[in-house]
C-alpha cells in the first residue's frame, strides 16, 4: 500500500467508525454500511488536493438520521485534521556527533 492509499484508508476507517457509532447508539441498522473514499491529485506541490467520502447506509431513510450520519462523519478526527491542516515540524537527526 502506498502512503496516499494509507491516508485514504485512515480517513475511510475513521468515517466508518463514527458512522457505525452513530447508528449503534441509536439502535439503527448498520448492516450494509459501506464507506468509499477517493481523492484527486493536485500540484504543485504534488499532493492530494481533494477528497470524497461516500457513505452507503441502506437501512437509513429518515432525513434526520441522514443528517446525523453526515454530522457524525464530519466529526471524525482524521476528517477534522485534513479540514484544518496541522502544522508539521521536520527534524533531521543523523546520529553523527560533531568533534571539536
Amino acid at each position: 500500500m502506498t502512503p496516499p492509499e494509507l491516508m485514504l484508508a485512515s480517513l475511510g476507517t475513521c468515517a466508518a467508525f463514527y458512522a457505525a457509532q452513530y447508528l449503534r447508539t441509536r439502535s439503527l441498522p448498520s448492516e450494509g454500511l459501506r464507506i468509499r473514499v477517493t481523492a484527486e491529485k493536485a500540484k504543485p506541490p504534488a499532493r492530494l488536493g481533494s477528497f470524497r467520502i461516500e457513505v452507503e447506509a441502506p437501512g437509513i431513510e429518515d432525513e434526520r438520521h441522514r443528517e446525523g450520519l453526515l454530522r457524525a462523519v464530519k466529526s471524525c478526527v482524521i476528517h477534522n485534521t485534513l479540514a484544518s491542516p496541522p502544522s508539521i515540524e521536520i527534524a533531521i537527526e543523523t546520529g553523527i556527533r560533531a568533534t571539536v
